[in-house]
C-alpha cells in the first residue's frame, strides 16, 4: 500500500500550495492502481466468505 501511502502524501504537499493539477511518475500511476486492484479484490474476497447460508426445513405436520 506504499503507492496510496505516496499518492495521499503527495495530494497533502499540493493541497498546501492550493495547486490545480498533480502530477505522478507513471511508475507510480501503476503502482496506485495496482494498490487500489489488491484492495478491491481483497473486499471482494472478504464479502464472498462472510456470507451466510441459512437453510429453512418446511414440514407440514400432520397437515393432508
Amino acid at each position: 500500500m506504499i503507492f496510496i501511502k505516496r499518492f495521499l502524501d503527495k495530494m497533502t504537499a499540493y493541497e498546501g500550495k492550493q495547486s490545480k493539477d498533480i502530477i505522478i511518475p507513471l511508475s507510480d500511476a501503476r503502482g496506485l492502481r495496482d494498490d487500489i486492484a489488491k484492495l478491491l479484490l481483497d473486499l471482494n474476497d472478504k464479502k464472498n466468505n462472510s456470507e451466510e447460508v441459512v437453510k429453512i426445513n418446511i414440514n407440514g405436520g400432520s397437515f393432508k
